[in-house]
């Protein structure tokens, strides 16, 4: 199986390229961010701090999460709930960021993204794939943008959706997650050593796709 590997900071873009990387070259795409959305939003759901890693941990084997993938789309479920939509969401962000620091939410979540990867020819992103989940991967990417272009890809997100917010809030969001997610104690933040850096703050979505997909056939000529 061809296992690519994105990982990067918030807001960079990683699930909107990856997921059409994934397409072009007929792989599946799997967004670990959302799994660990998915994990915050239980705890919000039930009033949980999530901060509070021994409440979430004892709250894990109540959970149920799958990803779908249904029309060609990716949809998280939560004890059978859609909640594709509402991990996206500002305060399920900030959640994940949160349970991602708890160890029982990672094992909990290893084995899913191992079997998904043992299984498929995949794209898969998230803050901790070429480092920790996938290490054997034949490629990993480094996905980055500055905060103030990731703050306003988001702010334009949000809006078109009809979701108020403010850009100032949004670029402060981003940057105390930047900080939790490259300084927690466990799986941190960071490049692989032998990932390739894409910096997409002065590149389009089209081209970082495209770049995306030269680097995976690059790569693997003879697979992809």
């Amino acid at each position: 199986m061809i296992n690519i590997a994105i990982d990067g900071p918030s807001g960079a873009g990683k699930s909107t390229s990856a997921r059409a990387a994934a397409k072009e070259l007929g792989f599946i795409y799997v967004d670990t961010g959302a799994l660990y959305r998915a994990v915050g939003v239980a705890a919000l759901k039930r009033g949980i701090a999530t901060a509070d890693a021994k409440a979430v941990a004892d709250m894990l084997p109540s959970l149920k999460i799958a990803l779908r993938f249904e029309a060609g789309e990716q949809k998280v479920y939560l004890n059978g709930e859609d909640v594709s939509k509402t991990i996206r969401l500002p305060e399920a962000s900030m959640a994940a960021s949160d349970v991602s620091a708890v160890p029982a939410v990672r094992a909990f979540l290893f084995d899913l993204q191992k079997t998904l990867a043992r299984e498929n020819d995949c794209i898969m992103d998230g803050r901790d794939i070429g480092t920790v989940v996938l290490p054997e991967a034949q490629l990993k990417i480094f996905l980055t943008a500055s905060a103030e272009e990731r703050a306003n890809r988001r702010y334009n997100e949000l809006i078109s959706r009809g979701t108020p917010v403010e850009y100032e809030a949004l670029l402060s969001e981003i940057v105390q997650r930047d900080y939790n997610d490259s300084h927690r104690a466990i799986a941190p933040l960071k490049p692989a050593p032998d990932a390739v850096i894409l910096d997409s703050s002065d590149m389009g979505f089209e081209e970082v796709v495209a770049e995306i997909v030269r680097l995976v056939k690059e790569t693997v000529p003879d697979e992809a």
